[in-house]
């Protein structure tokens, strides 16, 4: 093999609807990352497609849980200010809940896991901001933790990353969501769309 060879990347499976999911959890669509000067890129896709997978989540009787961070003082999410409520209203019931975190991860230190248990959920699918960060730090655990995890490409989001003198130029945000995905590896589902996800009551967790 000569200096330029290469062996080649295996090109992804084409894509296909996901089986359906039990829950959704919608992970820190909050003011601060969807309104106003430090919104996320086509925040306005961001938010109808979590509306769309919001209302369809409900529809089909899956458990609904919106992800709220408490971000440290002075930050655009710091607790009590504009900036840290959810987009979307919360239908509180027994299959819609909001939970409040303070790590990338949803699972740490929050009551997510013992949620899902309670309610039989097997398959989940995950939406949100910002990709490579808490919306990959919750998908990563919710696979080591043997849930199946479905991630729609066009209902998660974040920043570009700043060129880096020396290092690289500006990371477009769509590559940054994309290679957030790739990194979660093949056990993750990812689907192209919102429309993709389909959603079912969990079964009754056993005794």
């Amino acid at each position: 093999m000569t200096d330029h060879e290469t062996h080649p990347v295996p090109a992804a499976p084409p894509a296909t609807p996901a089986s359906p999911v039990h829950a959704l959890i919608v992970v820190d669509v909050q003011k601060d990352a969807v309104e106003g000067d430090r919104a996320v890129p086509d925040a306005a896709r961001l938010v109808d497609r979590t509306a769309e997978l919001i209302a369809r989540a409900r529809a089909g009787g899956a458990l609904v849980v919106h992800v709220q961070n408490d971000g440290q003082p002075g930050a655009g999410d710091e607790p009590g200010t504009p900036g840290w409520a959810l987009h979307h209203p919360v239908t509180e019931s027994a299959t819609e809940h909001a939970i409040r975190k303070t790590r990338d991860d949803s699972f740490h230190g929050t009551p997510l896991r013992g949620l899902l248990t309670d309610a039989g959920v097997r398959a989940l699918a995950v939406c949100g901001v910002m990709s490579e960060m808490c919306v990959q730090a919750t998908a990563r655990t919710a696979l080591e933790l043997g849930y199946r995890v479905v991630m729609p490409h066009d209902a998660h989001a974040t920043h570009d990353i700043p060129a880096a003198p020396g290092i690289s130029g500006v990371v477009p945000a769509a590559a940054v969501s994309r290679v957030a995905e790739w990194a979660l590896g093949s056990d993750l589902e990812v689907v192209p769309h919102a429309a993709d996800v389909s959603f079912t009551a969990p079964d009754a967790p056993a005794d």
